[in-house]
C-alpha cells in the first residue's frame, strides 16, 4: 500500500509540474507572439535551403527570438574566424581611450589574407576588409584579461585564460563561441551604436556590405542596405573541409528587421555572404 500512496503522490507531483511548464510556454509564447514576417523568415529559409552544407540561424532583432534555424546544435561552441574582431576591437578600445590607429597592410608581408593588401587602413576599414594585418598590430600585446570583460559583457563565452595575439584575430582555434550567442552579441552590437568604438564598427559593417568582403549581401538586396560581417574559420564538420565560411548580416542597416548569421562548409567567408545575400533576398521577395 505504501508503494502505490508513493507512486500516486508523484504522479499528481508530475502532473503539477507538467502544468505549470505548459502554462509558463503559453505565457512566453504570449510575450512574444509568432509574427508574420517571422513565419515568412522560416517558410522561406526552411524551404529553400535545405543543404547540409549550409547552416543558418535567424534572429529577431527586437526580442532576440530564433525566428528560423538550421544549425546541428546553436549551443555548442565552435571556431568563428573574423567574426571575433569587432570584440576585440572594443577590447582594445577600453585599454586606449578609444583611440584606434591606422596601419599600412602589406598583403602577405604583414600577415594577411589579401596578398596585394588593403594599404593605410583604419579601423571601420579593417573591419569592412576584415583585414587580419591590421587586427595583428591591435592584438600584438593583447591578453585574455583585456578580453574577458567585454566577452561577458555582450554574453559571449571567455577565451581561455592562456590566449594571446592571434586568438583575438580568429587565426587560430583557441576561442570557441556558440553560434547563438555570438548572433545576439551581434544584436547588442547594434543596439549600443552610440557608445565608443561600436560606432567605428557598424560603420565598418556598413562599409563591408558596399565595398567590402560583405558585398555579395548588399548586391543580392533590392534596396542595399545592410551591416555584415564575414569570417573565414577552421572546419568543424565530420566531413572535414579547407575551412567554413562565417557570415553576419542585418538588414536594413539603420533599423535592423533581420540578422542572419551564416556558415557554408568549405568555402571563405565572402562566399558565405552570397548565400547569406541571397537568402534575404528571398525574403524581401
Amino acid at each position: 500500500m505504501d508503494a502505490i500512496r508513493i507512486t500516486a503522490r508523484l504522479l499528481v507531483i508530475l502532473i503539477v509540474f507538467t502544468a505549470r511548464g505548459a502554462q509558463q510556454k503559453v505565457q512566453a509564447e504570449e510575450n512574444h507572439p509568432v509574427t508574420l514576417f517571422a513565419q515568412t523568415v522560416n517558410n522561406v529559409l526552411t524551404h529553400d535551403f535545405t543543404d547540409d552544407n549550409i547552416s543558418f540561424l535567424a534572429l529577431d532583432p527586437h526580442t532576440g527570438m530564433v525566428m528560423a534555424s538550421h544549425w546541428e546544435n546553436v549551443d555548442r561552441p565552435i571556431y568563428s574566424g573574423s567574426l571575433v574582431k569587432p570584440f576585440t576591437a572594443l577590447a582594445y578600445g577600453e585599454q586606449h581611450s578609444y583611440q584606434y590607429p591606422t596601419h599600412i597592410c602589406r598583403g602577405k608581408a604583414s600577415g594577411c589574407w589579401f596578398p596585394r593588401g588593403h594599404g593605410k587602413v583604419n579601423l571601420t576599414s579593417a573591419i569592412a576588409y576584415s583585414c587580419n594585418s591590421y587586427f595583428r598590430m591591435l592584438t600584438a600585446n593583447m591578453t585574455a584579461t583585456e578580453v574577458s570583460p567585454i566577452a561577458e559583457r555582450f554574453g559571449l563565452e571567455l577565451p581561455p585564460a592562456r590566449s594571446r595575439g592571434i586568438a583575438f584575430v580568429g587565426l587560430n582555434t583557441e576561442w570557441k563561441i556558440s553560434p547563438l550567442k555570438l548572433a545576439r552579441a551581434y544584436l547588442e552590437l547594434a543596439n549600443r551604436g552610440n557608445q565608443p568604438g561600436v560606432r567605428q564598427v557598424l560603420d565598418g559593417m556598413a562599409q563591408s556590405a558596399k565595398q567590402g568582403t560583405g558585398t555579395e549581401v548588399d548586391r543580392a538586396l533590392r534596396y542595399p542596405d545592410a551591416l555584415v560581417k564575414t569570417g573565414t574559420a577552421t572546419c568543424t564538420h565530420s566531413r572535414n573541409g579547407a575551412g567554413d565560411g562565417f557570415t553576419i548580416a542585418m538588414a536594413p542597416a539603420d533599423q535592423p528587421q533581420i540578422l542572419l548569421l551564416v556558415r557554408v562548409h568549405g568555402v571563405p567567408g565572402s562566399q558565405a555572404a552570397k548565400v547569406a545575400g541571397e537568402m534575404l533576398r528571398r525574403i524581401q521577395n
